[in-house]
């Protein structure tokens, strides 16, 4: 199936752009928040938004909540706790509010979006830590904000559906107890080791050269990945909550996912897989502008509505 016309427009204008690996990490930064600007305009407005900070690992740990309008505090929604994508290195809070708009809206949910510690100021497994400790709160505290912490669900796209992978498993150790998992084309693995679709896939945006880039400055000095990295690798994916994965045709990242959610469903955990045809990496964040990436914001956030409370 042919990319969608918004996206091949989108990546003709991004022809001739100099390559991650040549730009420092306060460029690539500033670059993916002024594309994310074009996305805004689409999100739904009528959302109520909290900003709280928490204690983290790294110190003050900010976390924007979203609810539906109206919601009452007594409402016990479903709740998202969400890691942004950027490859651990980029996004925000801010990069990634149309998402969680979104998300919110169409559930409906309370989604907790975590400003996690970036790299490359602050390495693995600083990442993994916030993302713990968001949790971890969220168990404790998100009934005072109109969440059910018997229905917690970790998600979050790319390099943030790596963090919830990995935060599912360390979870299913020292809990919470989790409802459910939402990952978006995420990061599972290195790309040295060979899935096709790093050659099938290298001319639609995100490549192995940026992948690389990404996981040079995310691990520590001298660190190989391994399955407190890259989840893909972990032995044992047994015991975990119930999985949606989405993947995208024309992402590097494709093989990677899909071969995760096999090992989910071999293991009993995958609820299901979604594979999107027609769309590149980071299509989940375009709802409004593409029809495809809407449905799929409002699949995801549906299936993380449906999910029965655990504990």
């Amino acid at each position: 199936m042919e990319l969608d016309p918004i996206i091949l427009a989108s990546l003709e204008l991004a022809k001739g752009q100099p390559p991650i690996s040549s730009l420092t990490v306060e460029q690539v930064r500033e670059g993916m928040a002024q594309r994310v600007e074009m996305v805004r305009a689409f999100a739904p407005a009528d959302i109520d938004i909290v900003d709280v900070v928490i204690p983290g690992p790294g110190g003050a740990l900010p976390i924007r909540l979203y609810r539906p309008p109206g919601t009452l505090v007594t409402a016990g929604l479903p709740v998202i706790v969400f890691l942004h994508g950027g490859g651990w290195a980029l996004g925000s809070i801010e990069t990634h509010d149309n998402v969680c708009r979104f998300l919110a809206q169409e559930g409906p949910l309370l989604v907790a979006s975590v400003d996690y510690r970036l790299a490359p100021e602050s390495k693995s497994p600083a990442q993994q830590q916030d993302a713990m400790a968001a949790l971890k709160w969220a168990a404790a505290e998100i009934s005072q904000h109109g969440g059910d912490p018997h229905r917690l669900i970790v998600g979050g796209d790319s390099a943030g559906g790596n963090l919830a992978a990995l935060a599912a498993l360390e979870a299913r150790k020292t809990g919470p107890k989790l409802a459910g998992q939402l990952l978006v084309y995420p990061v599972t693995d290195f790309p040295a080791d060979g899935h096709a679709s790093y050659a099938e896939n290298a001319e639609y945006g995100l490549n192995r050269e940026a992948m690389e880039w990404f996981w040079g400055h995310w691990l520590q000095e001298g660190a190989a990945p391994d399955e407190t990295t890259a989840p893909l690798r972990h032995p044992d994916l047994s015991g975990l909550p119930p999985a949606l994965v989405i993947t995208a045709s024309h992402d590097v990242l494709r093989d990677e996912g899909k071969a995760y959610s096999a090992r989910l469903a071999e293991a009993g955990a995958l609820a299901a897989h979604d594979h999107v045809e027609g769309v590149n990496h980071g299509f989940f964040s375009m709802g409004g502008m593409i029809d495809t990436a809407t449905r799929t914001l409002q699949r995801a956030a549906r299936w993380a509505a449906s999910l029965p409370a655990v504990g």
